[in-house]
């Protein structure tokens, strides 16, 4: 099983993922608030030399769902660039949150949106390394929070070779039961290529993205070493700092 963190120094992600003992490391390519075009980044031969395997999370404004075409457009053109800039630093894949839109009305061009997105990308070729799903904390228009939206997306997108990335601590915070959800979201998409391991400050069903430590959340360590167990994924630890040693030091002995 392969244990890794995101990291928070992007000038020299392997180096800092050397020091955690981490097997592989989440990075992005841009600011994460930001929607430039991504630059070489200039550690790119130490990256691709690494044994430490990388995969790339999108910027947080990103959203191929909207029925916005002043976000829905720019969003697409983001993942095709961020996608390519993944390629180029030999990632495995790039994370992209599901969206959401407006209304319950729209829910269903939200999800063509998505099909769309996958389809005029296979009319060039596809995209060069598989866009990894991640489901969502909260929204009640959100494509990807609860289990059966998620199963309406990929009807539309899982022909599309799309992946999937299980975050626990969204899967808790929208009030899905960690108990057995590994069978239950395979059930759905026949797959998880990825897992945000993260326990969660606030409480089940708070709709509520605030990560924490696994000693320290209100989601059971155990229940999240099973997820690891069972998922049979790449596991990435997105929880604070502080104590982010500790949290890879606990998951390796408690799937191990």
């Amino acid at each position: 099983m392969r244990i890794g963190a995101h990291v928070r120094l992007d000038g020299d992600p392997i180096g800092y993922g050397e020091r955690l003992g981490a097997d592989l490391i989440q990075m992005f390519v841009i600011d994460p608030q930001g929607w430039e075009k991504p630059a070489a980044h200039p550690k790119t031969a130490e990256i691709l030399a690494s044994p430490v395997d990388v995969v790339v999370h999108s910027s947080y404004q990103i959203n191929v769902a909207s029925t916005n075409n002043r976000l829905r457009m720019p969003s697409r053109q983001a993942v095709a660039q961020q996608a390519k800039a993944a390629a180029d630093l030999g990632a495995f894949g790039l994370v992209v949150h599901g969206g959401h839109v407006r209304n319950d009305s729209e829910i269903d061009a939200g999800i063509d949106n998505w099909r769309k997105l996958f389809e005029r990308q296979a009319e060039k070729g596809g995209f060069p390394v598989p866009i990894l799903i991640e489901n969502t904390a909260g929204g009640d228009h959100a494509m990807a929070r609860y289990f059966d939206s998620i199963a309406k997306l990929w009807d539309a997108v899982g022909e599309f070779g799309a992946g999937f990335c299980l975050d626990t601590c969204h899967a808790w915070a929208a009030g899905e039961d960690l108990v057995g959800i590994v069978d239950r979201i395979k059930a759905i998409t026949g797959r998880i290529d990825l897992v945000h391991l993260n326990s969660s400050r606030d409480e089940f069903n708070s709709a509520r993205d605030r990560h924490a430590n696994l000693s320290d959340g209100t989601i059971d360590p155990e229940l999240l070493a099973e997820v690891c167990r069972t998922a049979d994924a790449p596991i990435i630890l997105e929880t604070p700092a502080e104590g982010l040693a500790d949290d890879i030091a606990y998951l390796r002995d408690a799937v191990n």
